[in-house]
């Protein structure tokens, strides 16, 4: 299409005027490409959505600076329901767990409008006290699994949730 556009251009303009039209053109195409597909995974710089009230969350979400994921702890680099995450708040590095996600999901498991996060700090017990959105049922197997005797507790989350689906 450009070639046609500076061919039609070479019979009727001057050559300076040519160079700035084939300019303008390829920056109009440029600009109109997107290079990356849309991906609804958990990965680095990921935008995400706290769900829980705690103070912390509940100012980042109003000032509309949403928490950014940093680092996912598992072996896949990609963020799924009931894996622990570290993201950047307000300034601030804490962890947090992923209870609803955009992404594609195993049968039987429900994809949500927003990635959802609830902050826990470092033993494993949330920040806020209630949790606003309902999470999946399944969540359940999956956070008993993860809780080892000395390690963090994460049936917390579950104890502070008010609705499963």
């Amino acid at each position: 299409m450009a070639l046609q556009i500076l061919r039609r251009l070479t019979t009727t303009l001057p050559v300076a005027t040519i160079t700035a039209s084939a300019r303008a053109v390829t920056c109009r195409q440029q600009q109109s490409l997107h290079t990356t597909p849309a991906c609804c995974e958990i990965r680095k710089l990921a935008r995400l959505r706290v769900v829980d009230n705690s103070d912390l969350g509940k100012r980042a979400m109003a000032e509309g600076r949403p928490p950014r994921c940093i680092h996912v702890y598992n072996k896949r680099g990609v963020g799924y329901i009931g894996d622990k995450v570290l993201v950047a708040i307000k300034g601030q590095m804490k962890k947090g767990i992923l209870v609803g996600l955009k992404q594609n999901q195993k049968p039987k498991q429900p994809k949500f409008d927003s990635n959802n996060l609830v902050l826990i700090d470092d033993n494993g017990s949330p920040l806020g006290t209630r949790i606003h959105v309902p999470i999946p049922t399944v969540l359940r197997t999956i956070l008993k699994e993860k809780t080892l005797a000395k390690g963090a507790d994460y049936t917390k989350v579950l104890a502070i949730a008010s609705r499963y689906v």
